[in-house]
C-alpha cells in the first residue's frame, strides 16, 4: 500500500534547503512511492519561515513551492480542528492529514506532535522512522 504523507514544515524546510534525510522522505512522494498531501496554511508557514528565519529571497521561496506543487496534492481544510491546545499552529498539519485522508504525518516536531504518536489511526513520525518503513 503507497503511504499517504502530510510533510510538516519542519520536515519540507530541512528537506528542501538542507536535504539528508528529510529530503529522501519528500522524495518518496516526487516519485510516486508516496502520495504526499498539503495546504495552503502549511505551504504559507514555510514561505514564512524561509524569508524571515533564513532570508531567503522571495523568488527563491516560491520557485520552491513551485516545485512541491508538482507532486504534493493540495487540499483545502477549515482551521477549525483544535487538537494540539500546547501550540495550535499544529492544528493545520493534523487537519490537512485528516482532510486528505493521510496515512502518516513526518515530523522533526519533539515536543508537540511525536508525543501523539497517533491522531485517529494516522501515525505521526520522525523522517528516519518513516524511510525505514517505507524505504
Amino acid at each position: 500500500m503507497r503511504p499517504i504523507v502530510v510533510y510538516d514544515t519542519n520536515i519540507l524546510i530541512s528537506g528542501m534547503v538542507w536535504g539528508g534525510v528529510p529530503y529522501d522522505c519528500i522524495k518518496l512522494a516526487m516519485t510516486d512511492r508516496a502520495e504526499g498531501v498539503t495546504c495552503t496554511e502549511i505551504l504559507a508557514e514555510f514561505d514564512e519561515k524561509l524569508t524571515t528565519k533564513l532570508e531567503y529571497p522571495q523568488f527563491r521561496t516560491s520557485r520552491i513551492i513551485t516545485r512541491l506543487l508538482g507532486f504534493l496534492r493540495m487540499v483545502k481544510i477549515t482551521n477549525r480542528l483544535e487538537s494540539v491546545p500546547t501550540d495550535p499552529d499544529d492544528n493545520k498539519v493534523i487537519e490537512c492529514a485528516l482532510v486528505g485522508g493521510a496515512t502518516h504525518i513526518v515530523t522533526g516536531d519533539k515536543r508537540h506532535l511525536l508525543p501523539l504518536q497517533n491522531y485517529q489511526g494516522i501515525l505521526i513520525v520522525t523522517a528516519a522512522d518513516f524511510l525505514e518503513q517505507f524505504r
